[in-house]
């Protein structure tokens, strides 16, 4: 076995496994998110796909970002005691920041691809990239509609990577699809009334 099909496996088996516990709402989740990356790294870089690759070191320390940020959270500045993260839903106020961060992002990622690599595919590699920022800052925060960021990202990576000869990837994309829309309604559910 070569060494892309092994670490594309190998991460569509962590990928498994972080997706359990994100559908869960469990911090353990963030433990999966440093590994699952570190061996994406390799994979996409074998692989040609460099703005993925570049997000995968910024997954890695993301995952540190989340973790604390779900484990260290505070519900008032008045509150000296600290408890998980809940989930609650995207603030409005939050929507056009994000939206102009994600343009910035996307154009960004594209300029550097389209004049420092190779890339056969800079526009949707940027686009990803650009919007798994936005959802991974929108998961530390534990908000719902996370969901539905990763939803478009896990749709477009999966064909992205059927194209690029990576199908476990791929695969583990399109099951990333279909459990969005699983986790998105069960995260509503988890929301404190």
């Amino acid at each position: 076995m070569d060494t892309l099909r092994f670490l594309d496996i190998l991460g569509f088996v962590v990928g498994l496994v972080y997706l359990i516990l994100e559908y869960k709402a469990s911090i353990w989740l963030w433990l999966a998110s440093i590994i699952m990356p570190a061996i994406d790294m390799v994979l996409y870089y074998k692989a040609g796909l460099y703005a993925d690759f570049g997000m995968a070191v910024y997954y890695c320390l993301a995952g540190v970002y989340g973790y604390l940020s779900w484990k260290l959270f505070k519900r008032s500045s008045d509150d000296a005691k600290r408890g998980e993260r809940p989930v609650t839903r995207y603030r409005k106020s939050h929507i056009l920041p994000s939206a102009a961060a994600l343009l910035l992002l996307w154009f960004g990622i594209w300029w550097m691809l389209t004049h420092w690599t190779d890339s056969t595919v800079p526009v949707a590699d940027a686009f990803t990239t650009a919007l798994s920022i936005v959802a991974l800052w929108a998961l530390a925060q534990k908000y719902a509609e996370q969901w539905l960021l990763w939803l478009v990202v896990d749709a477009v990576c999966c064909v992205l990577y059927v194209r690029k000869g990576i199908p476990f990837k791929a695969a583990i994309y399109g099951i990333y699809t279909v459990v969005a829309v699983l986790g998105y309604r069960k995260w509503l559910r988890m929301i404190p009334e």
